[in-house]
């Protein structure tokens, strides 16, 4: 559900099925003995098939070098070859660019952290408030048109995964995520990620830190991590 949601673009595009399950390899395995899943990644850039119930570092080597080997399939020697870069390039002026970050806060208080998140659940039931505060912080912000706290049922079994991950939803494709983990007595951590999604070709070059900006404010603003926390900066930046 955190990893970015390029793939949801160019599935939908292509009119093919695509499934967001929580984070952890294993949410993969029943979809993948049930034939329903072929190609799965994950938001630590693990990526795999269904030939291992595993990320697969190899495959995915052997995967780039397969779509490199097809683009460049009519080359004789003659021309430049197209390059992982072409590729990506080629990808956001047909998709659009999802410029994506996360932030951690490592060994927080629990409680303060269970606070955090249980005040952005309950933000969720007015989301005119919720566009009214993020307009106060950065008014060129898209509105939110949804916001929930994700939950998965498995399409095989029908068990449900709940609390996996609070979301903002907005208009322009735009993300922000709030996942809490470790809520045991030595500390928790909480990850923001954010993720603005840029269709604008035109604007698909720019620094991830200059597109992000905006957004990032939004997230540690509104959600008053700072407050709760007492951290001016996360623990890690990835």
């Amino acid at each position: 559900m955190p990893t970015s949601a390029a793939l949801d673009v160019v599935a939908k595009n292509l009119n093919l099925k695509f499934f967001e399950v929580p984070t952890g390899w294993k949410f993969f395995g029943n979809l993948m003995d049930a034939g329903m899943c072929s190609v799965c990644g994950e938001e630590s850039f693990g990526t795999g098939s269904d030939h291992i119930r595993e990320k697969d570092g190899i495959w995915a080597v052997l995967a780039w070098l397969s779509i490199l080997a097809y683009k460049n399939k009519d080359n004789l020697g003659g021309d430049k070859l197209v390059t992982v870069e072409d590729i990506v390039l080629q990808h956001w002026a047909t998709y659009g660019r999802h410029y994506y970050t996360r932030y951690d806060y490592e060994n927080v208080d629990a409680e303060a952290a269970k606070e955090l998140m249980a005040n952005l659940v309950k933000m969720q039931s007015s989301l005119s408030d919720v566009n009214k505060s993020i307009k106060e912080i950065q008014p060129t912000v898209a509105d939110v048109v949804s916001a929930d706290e994700f939950e998965y049922k498995d399409p095989v079994d029908g068990s449900v995964s709940k609390h996996q991950g609070i979301r903002y939803l907005f208009g322009d494709g735009s993300r922000l995520v709030f996942r809490l983990s470790g809520t045991g007595s030595v500390g928790a951590t909480i990850r923001i990620y954010i993720e603005q999604y840029e269709k604008d070709s035109s604007k698909t070059g720019r620094a991830s830190s200059d597109a992000l900006s905006p957004l990032v404010d939004v997230a540690l603003k509104f959600s008053k991590i700072k407050e709760y926390t007492g951290r001016s900066a996360p623990t890690v930046i990835t």
